[in-house]
């Protein structure tokens, strides 16, 4: 894997922020895209653009072309058995809200319980609390570990026989504590619920196989995997997928309108109302190219090599607190003392290194982590030992800066 080449390939990180070259540590929060992604969006405006499966004339059927190749290209990533388990979205709030206002406002009642972790995302959190408010279930949470992983052991005092829906992130974006989904799904099917992941952080990192997983929905974002912004894909099982209704109604995912009933599209169709996101399925797809290209096992082995150089560079400078589990995704949560996390951000911006700040839409595990905010610095293809030699002397000077509260 020659990080450098595969480095060159996003234009974006060749410039200088600040007057120093860019280290861009945020890539949790949103990737960068490589020059394939940006040609292919700009070749389908120049050559291609036309709405799909509408029309019959020739830019027309391309665009369908592409917009369907892309739902293919999904398909094979994930493993998935059918492109009708393909439902492309705006991202992954957009598919696990498909799930929580269709499925589970569909099918539970004032006696089943959802069951979720502390350390999800705000869009893996709120759904469920609107749902379990719309029918009256009971919205529970499995503990976290001292160093923010699960216990198969509390997995299963938590599920119950009236637990219809788990809701759990693949890999925590803040933590970057990697769930075991598999042993997860079969417990929540033991006890007859089904499994919704959040693979906004997995997606990107690691070889995803839904049905090695055995998870029923499986929700990603485009963006965070070098594909446009705006593009988003829910996997769902068929066999729940068939008996969901639509969450938004008009073009595109209809059958036959009458004056005061209508029908649905078949599968996928039926849940992408209106003009799609042609584009940026088209990205996704030359995304899903160029990651497929480099390997995703040797996308996780760089970030696992690299979050392991990270974490032992970040060890020597004294009053950082990192969180998380020693066995973690390429994502290392910190603060610097009593130094509030958007200076620490801010003096980092000054020398060309991009992070995250605040508490990354994850309140409730911030009140558990015992803070208000934190700094997070995330990896992924494009990062190198360099970059991370560069936030260490960064943090070094951000604490000489504050010198005075140290």
């Amino acid at each position: 894997m020659d990080i450098l080449s595969i480095k060159n390939s996003f234009p974006i990180l060749d410039q200088e922020v600040n007057g120093s070259p860019l280290v861009y540590l945020d890539s949790a929060a949103s990737s960068q895209k490589p020059i394939s992604v940006i040609e292919a969006v700009d070749s389908y405006y120049r050559t291609v653009n036309s709405n799909v499966h509408r029309g019959v004339h020739t830019l027309g059927t391309r665009a369908t072309d592409l917009y369907e190749g892309a739902r293919e290209k999904v398909r094979r990533f994930i493993n998935a058995d059918s492109t009708a388990e393909i439902i492309f979205n705006r991202g992954t709030t957009a598919g696990l809200n498909i799930v929580a206002s269709s499925y589970a406002c569909q099918n539970l009642t004032e006696n089943d319980e959802i069951v979720i972790t502390p350390m999800e995302h705000h869009s893996n959190i709120i759904p469920w609390q609107q749902a379990a408010k719309i029918t009256g279930a009971t919205l529970k949470y499995i503990p976290l570990q001292e160093d923010g992983t699960l216990s198969l052991d509390d997995v299963r005092s938590t599920i119950t026989k009236n637990t219809k829906i788990v809701a759990v992130a693949h890999v925590s974006n803040v933590l970057g504590t990697v769930n075991p989904i598999k042993e997860i799904a079969e417990i929540a099917h033991e006890n007859g619920a089904v499994i919704v992941v959040d693979g906004a952080q997995g997606a990107p990192h690691t070889t995803v196989d839904v049905k090695a997983l055995d998870c029923d929905f499986y929700a990603f974002s485009g963006h965070k995997m070098c594909a446009p912004t705006g593009i988003g894909v829910l996997y769902g099982k068929r066999k729940y997928l068939e008996i969901m209704e639509p969450v938004e109604f008009g073009g595109e995912m209809i059958d036959f309108v009458n004056l005061y009933d209508s029908t649905w599209k078949e599968l996928p169709w039926k849940f992408e109302g209106g003009t799609p996101i042609i584009a940026g399925a088209v990205g996704l797809g030359a995304a899903i190219d160029f990651l497929t290209e480099i390997g995703m096992d040797n996308i996780y082995q760089h970030e696992q090599e690299l979050v392991a150089y990270a974490m032992e560079k970040l060890k020597t400078i004294d009053d950082l607190i990192i969180y998380g589990p020693k066995q973690r995704a390429g994502v290392i949560t910190f603060n610097l003392g009593d130094v509030h996390p958007h200076d620490v951000a801010t003096v980092l911006d000054s020398q060309g290194i991009a992070v995250r700040a605040g508490h990354h839409c994850a309140q409730p595990l911030m009140k558990w982590l015992e803070v208000t905010a934190t700094a997070r610095a995330s990896f992924y293809l494009y990062n190198t030992k360099e970059d991370v030699d560069r936030l260490v002397e960064g943090l070094i000077k951000t604490k000489e800066y504050f010198g005075d509260v140290f």
